[in-house]
């Protein structure tokens, strides 16, 4: 049987896909982190709008699901890198293809939802295809 958070069982393998990297920031992390490694505070300028408690909690639930890895390194002051690991770059054309699928249709789902075009957010698309 598989197990989801909270070890409630998953229902279909959606459901998995979705636990690891689910909601509003896992995804663009992802994403930047695919393009290359970063530290926390080039996640937090990269990434304005989040709180770093919010970001603190999604990149320990990425470290804990195994996608990303954190490197604590010994140097004054000390410095923590975040990386997506092997099983981490297996989630890439995941990534690649809900990016295409947003560029595609972000538009659409605006104006549906607001009546307005929004510009792109992210790009890092030809990282995820490497």
């Amino acid at each position: 049987m598989r197990v989801g958070k909270g070890n409630a069982p998953y229902g279909c393998p959606m459901e998995v896909t979705l636990d690891v990297i689910g909601g509003k920031w896992k995804g663009i992390i992802l994403g930047l982190l695919a393009e290359k490694p970063r530290r926390f505070t080039e996640l937090r300028r990269e990434l304005p709008e989040i709180t770093q408690r919010i970001l603190t909690l999604q990149l320990r639930e990425l470290e804990a699901d195994g996608i990303i890895s954190r490197t604590m390194y010994q140097e004054i002051p000390p410095r923590v890198e975040y990386a997506l690991t092997d099983f981490g770059r297996t989630l890439k054309p995941i990534l690649l293809a809900m990016h295409e699928w947003g560029d595609r249709y972000g538009s659409e789902v605006i104006e549906r939802k607001h009546g307005r075009h929004a510009p792109p957010a992210c790009d890092f698309a030809s990282f995820l295809k490497e």
